[in-house]
């Protein structure tokens, strides 16, 4: 499929980010946007905008037939969905290709396989990926406790409607065990109106490391290293760096290979990053799911491998695929990238909205923004302002540019994370590899 045109179905740092690439390719970008959007700077860098609804994104940035419709009426051959918003839905990938669209991403199919945790996790389960030892649901007090002792302590005893941190409690003996069975069991069913409970090992000092794949969707799938995303607040990463600090060439090579297997056991098709659980104790790792979108941290691997995935996303979907006939890139280095976000660290990270007086990044960094003096911060989405990121010969020379780059940076008329991100990169908890 040939395409000259391309929608970037996106708003903020993304959309700036994807049509960057648009143009260096030589094709023409196209942006939608809401009508709080109307001033933002991916409105401006594209070659063409059209206003696709109000604010709320219910009415905007999630509408399929008013995104088909921009696309139909500027030429647009092909749709790039960013991160978010609709980017792992399936609906939409179908939609795009009934109206003749190329979707730049997964297919369909690949985007159902991992959608669902259940399904993954069987597929995952199925082509020999560990997952956490863990329970079915259990029947009674008596079956946990033999769980317990077949798991190994400390473990966790987890409602399976939970959410939000409601129906979790962690056990470190066999008295826990019986005390807490029944205590999740009524937090189940007040809460979420299911008294079903499971065992899982719990993972004291837990980091995340994810691989990013990138396959044709006939079976042939390349790895692009790995990062580390152990760095987060309210499970929303803050700090990603690759490849992983702390990591023994033999583990690397076991997870690399598992993220490997599971692409081509799918077929998968387009960039996709499988993430795991590392038990930095036990030097183990489990698999936890499968992210089939670009990821917001994608820049770190570029960074490290001098490759362009935006780029590779792009051509895929056109069926060129020469790209992957070359020698996989190596990494080479370490980047490391920083989430500047609007809000409020002192105020348990509470989002915070306004203009913006003055903003300023050193040129020495790649900062990935969708801002500027004079924008305006809204509250109706993600607020995320930029990414900042580095790189280095070593992880010690990346990370010394980070701290240069935030001491050197300025956001102004809002309440930002920026202060707080100087303070953790300077963390000897975070220096040290350690989180």
């Amino acid at each position: 499929m040939s395409f000259d045109t391309v929608l970037v179905a996106n708003r903020g740092a993304i959309a700036v980010r994807i049509i960057r690439t648009l143009r260096r390719m030589g094709l023409r970008s196209v942006a939608v946007y809401s009508e709080a959007d109307a001033g933002s700077l991916h409105v401006a860098a594209a070659d063409e905008a059209v206003c696709i609804g109000p604010a709320p994104a219910s009415e905007s940035y999630l509408d399929v037939a008013a995104i088909l419709a921009a696309a139909r009426a500027t030429g647009a051959g092909a749709i790039h969905p960013g991160y978010g918003f609709l980017a792992e839905n399936a609906d939409f990938a179908e939609a795009c290709a009934a109206a003749g669209i190329a979707f730049i991403g997964p297919t369909p199919a690949n985007i159902r396989a991992f959608g669902l945790k259940h399904s993954a996790r069987e597929l995952a389960k199925a082509h020999g990926l560990p997952l956490a030892p863990g329970t079915n649901l259990l029947t009674g007090e008596a079956e946990a406790v033999a769980a317990a002792a077949r798991i190994g302590y400390p473990v966790m005893l987890k409602a399976t409607a939970g959410g939000g941190g409601i129906g979790m409690r962690i056990c470190h003996d066999e008295a826990a065990v019986r005390e807490g069975f029944a205590t999740v069991v009524r937090q189940g069913q007040a809460s979420f109106g299911d008294a079903g409970v499971f065992l899982e090992r719990y993972i004291a000092r837990a980091r995340h490391i994810e691989v990013q794949v990138f396959g044709d969707g006939a079976g042939r799938v390349v790895a692009l290293g790995e990062r580390d995303c152990s760095l987060q607040r309210r499970n929303q990463k803050v700090v990603e760096e690759a490849p992983a600090p702390c990591l023994s060439e033999a583990k690397r090579a076991e997870l690399i290979a598992a993220a490997v297997r599971l692409g081509e056991a799918a077929d998968y098709l387009s960039a996709g990053t499988v993430e795991f659980l590392f038990d930095a104790v036990r030097e183990e790792f489990f698999f936890l799911e499968m992210n089939t979108r670009l990821q917001v941290e994608h820049g770190v691997t570029e960074e490290v491998t001098g490759i362009d995935l935006v780029e590779w996303m792009v051509r895929g979907a056109a069926g060129d695929f020469a790209f992957l006939d070359a020698p996989a890139p190596q990494v080479r280095g370490h980047a490391v990238q920083v989430r500047l976000y609007a809000e409020d660290p002192a105020e348990s990270y509470r989002p915070t909205s306004g203009t913006l007086t003055h903003v300023a990044f050193p040129n020495d960094v790649r900062a990935e923004t969708w801002v500027m003096a004079g924008s305006e911060v809204s509250a109706w989405y993600d607020p995320m302002l930029a990414k900042l990121i580095t790189r280095g010969a070593t992880r010690e020379a990346a990370i010394a540019a980070m701290q240069a780059a935030l001491g050197a940076s300025r956001v102004d008329g809002i309440e930002s994370n920026l202060r707080w991100l100087r303070e953790v990169v300077r963390h000897e908890g975070f220096t040290s590899g350690a989180v």
